[in-house]
């Protein structure tokens, strides 16, 4: 039985660790592993350690001990997951999770123990020093990006948003030429995506436009999965990209676009040469901050648009 225990130790440690980096990272299925880790921590493992644990011990009156042990093992895992998958509720979890351990476990642990002539005081400061490390690690998980910060970022896209809401009136060259199809087949792409990224949120694009930012969740930090996947052939960022190398190459090959085509790659934020950035995806569209995505694509959106009205000054 203890072997057992030791090898669903490990796996359940190695899950949990490989969750955490890939969180850090913002690799795909961090949070598949984080939850699976920590379902398996607290509804198999935990258990099956306390009960074997209290079978060798021998000494029913510590019972209210493991049972307390495991309960307070619940509250404080759990409130960690959903802090860091950013689900709701996450703060008010964390509310209930810092103390539970200070006013339920260690006085029932103390009064359990003082019974105890054999107990080793160092277990006692060893607990001790446990949830002083829970403590610190919990507050750690409650530290959030100031308000502050977060509503500069987002008058970013309120100035995009004034600037779209300027161009309006202005005229479009080319009617329906060629780039100016393949711009509002990239368009169509970026407001697809931006409207499903809105639509978790439960906020259409009107009212983002009208005060971006303002309307979001503060718990929605981090891009979730469900969008990632989009239609579970590939990222929605994926196939904006495919557009926009396309909308180059369709540049290239058109008269008095060659220049802007040249330097369209940089203002959009790529870094290689002609669109062929291989971490462009990860690095504005997908595998980030959900409200960068939405920063960055009203930046996009904003100057395709202009590129189309600059042109009337070429042509």
């Amino acid at each position: 039985m203890k072997q057992k225990l030791y090898i669903l130790g490990v796996v359940t440690a190695m899950i949990t660790s490989a969750g955490a980096i890939f969180k850090v990272n913002h690799w795909p299925a961090a949070g598949i592993l984080l939850v699976a880790g920590t379902l398996i921590l607290v509804f198999i493992f935990l258990p099956a350690a306390l009960i074997n644990s209290y079978k060798a011990e021998g000494n029913k009156q510590n019972k209210v001990l493991y049972i307390v042990t495991y309960i307070t093992c619940l509250v404080v895992f759990t409130a960690m997951l959903f802090k860091i998958m950013h689900w709701p509720y996450a703060g008010l979890g964390l509310v209930i999770a810092l103390p539970f351990p200070y006013v339920v476990f260690l006085p029932v642990f103390l009064v359990v123990t003082s019974k105890n002539k054999n107990f080793n005081i160092y277990n006692t400061v060893f607990v001790l020093l446990l949830l002083a490390l829970n403590s610190v690690f919990s507050a750690l998980l409650a530290l959030n990006v100031s308000k502050e910060i977060i509503t500069d970022s987002y008058k970013l896209s309120k100035n995009y948003c004034m600037v779209e809401a300027a161009m309006v009136d202005l005229p479009v060259a080319g009617g329906q030429s060629a780039v100016n199809m393949k711009i509002d087949e990239v368009l169509k792409i970026a407001y697809d995506y931006q409207d499903l990224l809105l639509k978790y949120e439960g906020i259409t694009r009107e009212q983002w436009k009208e005060n971006p930012g303002n309307l979001l969740d503060a718990e929605s930090v981090n891009t979730p999965m469900v969008i990632l996947t989009g239609n579970g052939e590939s990222y929605p960022g994926d196939k904006l990209q495919a557009a926009l190398q396309e909308l180059f190459a369709q540049m290239e090959q058109s008269k008095g676009y060659e220049a802007t085509a040249k330097a369209l790659p940089s203002i959009l934020g790529f870094a290689g040469e002609n669109g062929k950035d291989p971490d462009w995806t990860i690095r504005n569209v997908a595998v980030t901050n959900f409200s960068w995505i939405l920063i960055y694509l009203d930046g996009l959106e904003t100057n395709l648009k202009m590129i189309k009205a600059s042109a009337v000054s070429v042509l």
